[in-house]
Parts: structure tokens; C-alpha cells; sequence
């Protein structure tokens, strides 16, 4: 071999490989970190868009209220059956979340949250009507436990949002507000809330 002329020693070859091993890893927990906040995004928007479809039905149903009067509980007395608190909403609606088997005009519809440890999340129960003890007998027809929080609220005549309303005393309010809450890769967010105009009235 002629002088001049030089190869790579072992040493060098060896830190070359390390180099590019090192490079290597790098790139590919990179790659790792980026397909796992793709994974993390798909699943968030999966899940904003599952609640909003929860919403927009909600909003549907409640929609669709009628001021329908009748006896509630033993009152012989009918009154417009609709009673609503921050987490919990009673009402007679001609859109029930999910239909009969047989056809009926209206529907007596409970939707709430938190029934408990047995029932987290949202939960809405639907009965026909008409029939005695239309909320407390309706039937459990829809359980979301992604759905973890529901807030109401009820705008007055004077334009005024209450936090309940109690329709024996005053009818239907002009609208409902629904807010919608879920918790998605373990953080509580909120849905901008929906605002649903009702008939207003006293009497069916």
C-alpha cells in the first residue's frame, strides 16, 4: 500500500454507527410522539362531535315541547306539565328522542344527569302519552356516561335567564339554553350551549 493512502479505523466506524443509531432513535420517538398526538386529536374530535350530535338531538326534543295540561302526581287539578331545574328538565314534547312502536302524539321526555352511581351520565327517560305519572314511570331509553355534565337554563318574558322553572305557576318559558359537558382525554370541557325557542303557552 502506498503511503498517502488511508482507510477507517474501527474506532471511527464504530462512532460513525453509534452517530447514525443515535440519529435514528431520535427520529423515530419523534415519529412516535407525532403519531400519538394524531391519534390523541382524531380521539378529541371524535368526541366533540359525538356530543354535539347529543346536543343537537336534545335540542330536537326539546324543540318540540308542548304546553300539554294534566293531572300531575294525585293533583286533581291539571297543570302544564313542564318542570326544570339546572341538571334536570320534565317535559311533554311532540319530538320524542326515540319513537314508539306504535304512534302517539306526544311524549312525556326526562332528561338529567348523574342518576346516581348506577346511571353516570347523561340518561333521558320517555313514556307515552297521555298517562298517569308520566316522568316518574317513563322509561330509561338513552344512557351517554361520556356525557358528564348538563346544564339548563330558562329565559322568562322579561328576557331574563332563570336557573329553574316550575310551569304550574307560570306556563312554558320563550327558551331553554343546553350546555353540554364531556370529559375527553381526562379534562372536563364544555360545548358552546344551544339556545331552544319553545310554543309558549298555558293550556293544550
Amino acid at each position: 500500500m502506498r503511503r498517502g493512502q488511508r482507510g477507517f479505523t474501527l474506532l471511527e466506524v464504530l462512532i460513525a454507527l453509534a452517530i447514525v443509531g443515535a440519529l435514528l432513535v431520535i427520529a423515530f420517538a419523534g415519529m412516535r410522539v407525532a403519531v400519538g398526538a394524531w391519534r390523541q386529536g382524531e380521539d378529541r374530535a371524535e368526541a366533540h362531535q359525538h356530543v354535539r350530535g347529543v346536543a343537537l338531538s336534545l335540542a330536537r326534543t326539546v324543540g318540540g315541547t308542548y304546553p300539554y295540561s294534566a293531572p300531575r302526581g294525585e293533583a286533581p287539578n291539571p297543570v302544564v306539565l313542564f318542570a326544570g331545574s339546572e341538571s334536570r328538565l320534565e317535559i311533554v314534547t311532540q319530538s320524542p328522542p326515540f319513537p314508539f312502536d306504535t304512534p302517539a302524539a306526544f311524549a312525556a321526555v326526562v332528561i338529567t344527569v348523574g342518576e346516581g352511581d348506577e346511571r353516570p351520565g347523561l340518561v333521558i327517560r320517555q313514556r307515552v302519552m297521555p298517562n298517569r305519572n308520566p316522568f316518574t314511570d317513563a322509561a330509561v331509553v338513552f344512557h351517554d356516561p361520556a356525557v358528564t355534565s348538563l346544564t339548563l337554563s330558562y329565559l322568562d318574558e322579561t328576557g331574563s335567564w332563570q336557573d329553574t322553572w316550575e310551569a304550574r305557576d307560570k306556563g312554558t318559558p320563550r327558551a331553554v339554553r343546553i350546555t353540554l359537558g364531556a370529559t375527553i382525554n381526562g379534562r372536563e370541557e364544555k360545548l358552546p350551549p344551544l339556545t331552544v325557542s319553545l310554543r309558549v303557552g298555558e293550556e293544550s
